[in-house]
């Protein structure tokens, strides 16, 4: 079984799908130790509703020297905090899907933030409103937070109390 290959079992727990040279990938957690994703493409695209509730758009990072979409005020808030931040080197955003089983089904989630930091540590984010986080949101933030964990990367999650 692959979890007894690993010394942690949620190395082989979870699954990451990015895009690579434009192509999509889905790679075990364990075999993308060496993947650089704060230069990777977003796996899904941004929202813009029209008369929508959120409010998404492009912004241009002075970290990456690119822009970087967010879909929501509370994210585009924290990149800019990410932005100022003097330990950090590089930003994507919705840089994978990461896939697990939760016991009934199957499950994916995508981060809104991957951050490197000058150290090289790797650290996921995820931004959303304390009262807009429902049952199932809480328990993909929870295995994302083990994933990040069994790979040693920082897990952030970040927002403040709005209306939904």
């Amino acid at each position: 079984m692959l979890v007894d290959a690993y010394a942690d079992p949620d190395l082989g727990a979870f699954d990451l799908g990015f895009f690579e040279d434009g192509v999509h990938v889905r790679r075990s957690l364990a075999a993308c130790w060496g993947v650089r994703f704060e230069r990777v493409a977003p796996v899904r695209p941004f929202r813009w509703p029209k008369g929508g509730m959120s409010f998404a758009g492009w912004y241009f990072c002075t970290t990456t020297g690119e822009h970087i979409g967010y879909e929501s005020w509370l994210e585009r808030d924290r990149l800019i905090l990410l932005d100022a931040d003097p330990q950090v080197t590089g930003i994507a955003s919705q840089p994978f899907w990461l896939h697990w089983h939760d016991g009934q089904r199957q499950r994916r989630h995508a981060p809104d933030y991957f951050v490197r930091l000058a150290s090289g540590r790797g650290r996921v984010v995820d931004v959303r409103a304390a009262d807009c986080v429902d049952e199932a949101t809480a328990k993909a933030f929870e295995a994302t937070e083990r994933a990040c964990r069994a790979v040693d990367w920082e897990f952030v999650r970040a927002g403040s109390r709005i209306r939904c």
